[in-house]
């Protein structure tokens, strides 16, 4: 039927509990809630639009351009064809195959390199850092980027045992030098850790560390839990400052 709706449709994974901030921005945004599948940690939301109906006149116009272009290639095809048949043996190879590309293959450094969020690279990360820890923003960062690996300049805000272990720590960071009087940015959380796993390097790598060092953090995005305001990440390295 020509009155048909047609709709796009939109999956998001989010952590249980953020669901409604989700919902809410995705509604302002034109989507419908379709369906909800609650898992044990995440869960899957199935959003919906209507697509909007391309204009005639554009239609008219994709529709006319490859009328146009058979016509201008034949006319051609017929001004060329009285010309001599040149021998098969005349003619040229084509120039791709006579010398590579002007342009280099990525190296996997440069490759790992340009995949890194930093601040100097991604507008919204660095607006991210500036943030209060229970802004939307946090939320829509790691439903974006989950996975991906972020990079910035921070300290430890706060470290503690984790649960009943000597070695295993919940480091809580933040960025900046301010340490445990940090009060701007996302409150970044390495939960259940130990010091090994923080991949230290550097010139100067400490023997122990506590809250207030300054590190050099590169971390993988893991998700937002908006009921504690707090943003889950996974170490990859540390570098000391």
């Amino acid at each position: 039927m020509a009155d048909e709706i047609k709709y796009e449709y939109k999956t998001v994974r989010t952590v249980r509990g953020t669901n409604g901030l989700l919902i809410s921005k995705m509604q302002k945004d034109g989507w419908e809630l379709v369906e909800q599948v609650q898992g044990t940690l995440r869960s899957t939301l199935t959003f919906r639009r209507p697509k909007k109906p391309l204009p005639w006149l554009l239609i008219g116009a994709l529709v006319a351009v490859p009328v146009i272009l058979a016509i201008v290639i034949g006319v051609a095809s017929a001004l060329s064809g009285g010309g001599e048949k040149k021998d098969e043996s005349d003619k040229p190879v084509a120039a791709a195959s006579e010398k590579p590309s002007a342009t280099p293959a990525p190296t996997a450094a440069e490759t790992t390199t340009t995949e890194v969020i930093t601040p100097q690279n991604n507008p919204e990360f660095a607006a991210l850092l500036k943030a209060d820890s229970c802004d939307d923003a946090n939320l829509d960062f790691a439903t974006r980027h989950a996975g991906q690996t972020v990079a910035f300049n921070g300290s430890i805000v706060n470290m503690a045992p984790h649960g009943d272990y000597d070695t295993r720590y919940d480091f809580l960071l933040g960025p900046g030098d301010q340490g445990p009087n940090t009060t701007v940015g996302p409150a970044f959380k390495y939960e259940d850790v130990n010091t090994l796993d923080l991949k230290l390097t550097g010139k100067k790598i400490p023997a122990t560390v506590d809250a207030g060092d300054k590190f050099r953090f590169v971390a993988e995005v893991r998700e937002f839990n908006a009921d504690q305001c707090i943003f889950f990440l996974n170490p990859v390295s540390t570098e000391v400052r």
